[in-house]
């Protein structure tokens, strides 16, 4: 170092060094040869006395001699200027410590996670970040790679290159070059020894010099037997892990820029959703537009047909036209529901309401509306009533419509020619709808497919029909939520049946037919004045010759401004807001009206299908709100609850809006047939007949099976109930199901 053959500081980081450095060992090796050889005397009596001195003197000459002949350039293999940023910053963190808590800066070790002085530390390439000299001295998966030009095999071939050709050293460097270079040294080494030992052991006489000559000679052919064996054993286990680093450092190689290539999959997936979320707002803005612009019309058309087919002067054929009118406006008005329910579909919801059905009148609508369609595309249309129907149901009306709109018009697209179908019976209380057809038909691999949303089964028998892929995810979804079964069988090239089988309980009362049909002439009271607030001028005509003629007062007002103006002259009984106005919007006119002492009803009647939640309608201004289009009897039923009002129809005075009471459940005495049966009391049977009570085919015939597996009943009394299940006779299988009572004699 006073030389400045070496560096000046103190390099101990395996990862900073070469595997040799011929400074130390050239002269160690050199040292120890010449000590070794004068021990023996070689080089007479007097430096076999002194070998320890000359080994000495040696390495003293040999250090500084070799170090400038190689220039010291053997001493670091490299540095580690990644190092300078962190010890820059823990600098600045140590000094603005106490300057009684400073101490040298550290550096946080990647692989073990341990803090360490900067000559502690070095940095990996491999794991790109510092690691500590335990660490790097402990992990070999790396092979050096941070050195590849000090490894002890390249310094080895660098060198030999300087006395011999390339293809030489390459026969050298190759797997027997290797075990016999060292098997030399191995052998160098073990001959040294063992002419210490004879050296150490030399007999006075010629023929004990020979005898131990001898014995030394054959051990030291033993030892080159056993040390050629351990070399090459050695040097296939150096082989077989380094091969092996090798292959696990490639694997690692593949599996980090798979981890990459997944990575950015995922950032690109990450994107495509985010595009796909956009397009389906955008999708869902779009519909929800659509439908807010349908709505407005449909409302004047479907309104002004109930109007004009009031009036006592039409003719039947008048008549007929304005009931298709209706009709065709009601289907127009169901198809924006549909569009709609794209988006409840998506969000996991569906409502269902319960309502009186005329179910003779609805089934002749839709029979009448798909024959006309039938006609056209020139198929034959047969409607079939099996057996009586009630003349009122409790159902959801529009939900019950949209299903056997959507199997009857798939029916009529999809035959091509022959036939379709539409047969309808009722028993205990459970409609069975069957939609036949001759069309295309499924075959069975794609008939579970049709069922999952904007799946759309094609084949060289389908049709090319379009289509959102979405009226069967409708269809199965509705029919399930209300309790009923939808099965489906089809042929390829025959055609196919769907069977849907509903709870839909009759109510019996009279007074049900003749109120739904009773013209309201006027209410029973004082004049009552209603503000009709909306920009389209269309609507508002509408509502005003609905009103008038009852003997309503309207106020017409085109904004918010004209109805607060409005306001100034008179005092409305009720208000009816439309929500989209220019300026003002209704739901904010409505929390001024509020601030302004205004107690009367407001109704928001607007054309956006999103109904607000609870929490919002409880904070809203509001007293109710009414999607367009409604029906004028309902429009009527929402004035009489907030104004108090009864109306006068025509003929009689009645209360159009009271609440008719459901029918009670019909009692039936216990048949005789199941009082040969023992029912136990068992939970299974109690759900059956819980079941049954709620009219719930699927669930009856789901629990039935559980009752026969338990092995609960009887096989006599299993075909019995089972029979009562195939005729939906419910009640009397509830009634059968009522536990035998205990007899102890």
């Amino acid at each position: 170092k006073p030389l400045g053959l070496s560096p000046e500081g103190l390099e101990f980081k395996r990862g900073h060094l070469y595997d040799i450095n011929p400074v130390g060992t050239g002269s160690m090796v050199l040292a120890t040869t010449i000590g070794m050889l004068s021990y023996l005397g070689l080089f007479g009596e007097l430096s076999a006395n002194l070998s320890h001195f000359v080994s000495l003197i040696v390495c003293f000459i040999a250090v500084p001699l070799i170090a400038w002949l190689t220039k010291g350039k053997y001493y670091l293999a490299r540095q580690s200027p990644e190092l300078i940023p962190l010890i820059e910053e823990a600098k600045q963190l140590a000094s603005a410590l106490p300057a009684k808590n400073q101490a040298e800066p550290q550096v946080l070790c990647g692989v073990c996670e341990n803090s360490f002085e900067l000559a502690d530390m070095s940095y990996c390439s491999v794991y790109a970040q510092p690691i500590c000299s335990l660490c790097c001295s402990l992990d070999v998966r790396c092979l050096d790679s941070c050195k590849p030009h000090a490894r002890l095999s390249r310094q080895l071939a660098n060198f030999l290159r300087r006395f011999m050709t390339g293809k030489s050293v390459g026969i050298i460097n190759s797997r027997l070059g290797r075990f016999l270079g060292l098997l030399l040294i191995t052998n160098i080494i073990n001959a040294a020894l063992l002419a210490l030992v004879y050296k150490q052991m030399m007999p006075n006489t010629v023929s004990e010099q020979m005898v131990l000559q001898q014995s030394l000679w054959t051990l030291f052919f033993i030892f080159l037997i056993v040390t050629g064996v351990i070399s090459w054993l050695f040097l296939l286990a150096h082989e077989s892990r380094v091969v092996a680093q090798m292959e696990s450092n490639r694997q690692t190689r593949k599996l980090m820029r798979e981890i990459e290539a997944h990575e950015k999959t995922d950032k690109e997936l990450q994107r495509a959703k985010e595009h796909a979320e956009k397009a389906n707002d955008a999708k869902s803005r779009y519909l929800s537009g659509i439908s807010h612009e349908l709505r407005t019309p449909l409302q004047s058309i479907l309104g002004y047909a109930q109007l004009l087919a009031e009036r006592p002067d039409n003719n039947e054929h008048q008549t007929r036209g304005l009931n298709i009118i209706h009709r065709s406006g009601q289907h127009l008005a169901d198809l924006i529901e549909g569009l709609l329910d794209i988006s409840k579909i998506e969000a996991g919801r569906l409502e269902l309401y319960r309502n009186r059905i005329a179910l003779p009148q609805l089934l002749d609508e839709l029979a009448n509306m798909f024959s006309m369609q039938a006609s056209q595309k020139g198929i034959h249309f047969h409607y079939h009533l099996r057996g009586r129907l009630p003349k009122t149901v409790m159902a959801d009306e529009k939900r019950l419509r949209q299903i056997l709109i959507n199997l009857l018009s798939n029916a009529v697209k999809y035959t091509q020619s022959g036939q379709v179908e539409f047969e309808v019976n009722y028993r205990s209380q459970i409609a069975e709808f069957i939609i036949r057809d001759t069309g295309s038909g499924i075959d069975g691999a794609n008939l579970a497919r049709i069922f999952d949303p904007f799946e759309r089964v094609r084949n060289v028998h389908t049709p090319n029909v379009q289509g959102t892929g979405l009226g069967l995810t409708i269809v199965k979804l509705l029919t399930e939520i209300m309790g009923g079964e939808l099965l489906v069988t089809s042929t390829l090239g025959v055609g196919s049946c769907f069977t849907v089988n509903l709870m839909l309980p009759w109510v019996d009362n009279e007074a049900t037919d003749s109120s739904s049909k009773a013209k309201v002439i006027g209410y029973e009271g004082f004049q009552r004045t209603i503000c009709l607030v909306d920009d389209d001028p269309v609507l508002r005509g509408f509502l005003s010759d609905l009103l008038i003629p009852l003997g309503f007062t309207t106020l017409e007002a085109f904004d918010a401004e004209s109805c607060l103006g409005l306001l100034e002259q008179s005092r409305p009984d009720l208000f009816i807001l439309d929500i989209s106005m220019p300026g003002m919007t209704g739901l904010e006119l409505a929390a001024v009206l509020r601030q302004r002492g205004v107690k009367a009803p407001i109704l928001m009647l607007s054309a956006n299908a999103q109904l607000p939640d609870e929490a919002a309608r409880e904070k809203a201004a509001y007293d109710d709100y009414l999607v367009k289009p409604i029906t004028n009897s309902a429009l009527l039923e929402k004035l009489a609850d907030y104004l108090q009002i009864k109306w006068i129809v025509q003929g009689t005075q009645v209360d159009a809006l009271k609440q008719l009471a459901l029918p009670e459940r019909i009692s039936a005495e216990p048949l005789k047939a199941a009082s040969r049966f023992e029912i136990p009391d068992h939970p299974l049977v109690r759900e059956l007949q819980a079941y049954a009570e709620m009219g719930y085919r699927k669930g009856v015939v789901e629990a039935l099976g559980k009752v026969e597996e338990a092995n609960i009943i009887s096989a006599e009394c299993y075909q019995y109930l089972n029979g009562l299940i195939q005729q939906f006779q419910f009640e009397q299988l509830a009634v059968s199901l009522e536990p035998t009572p205990y007899d102890p004699v």
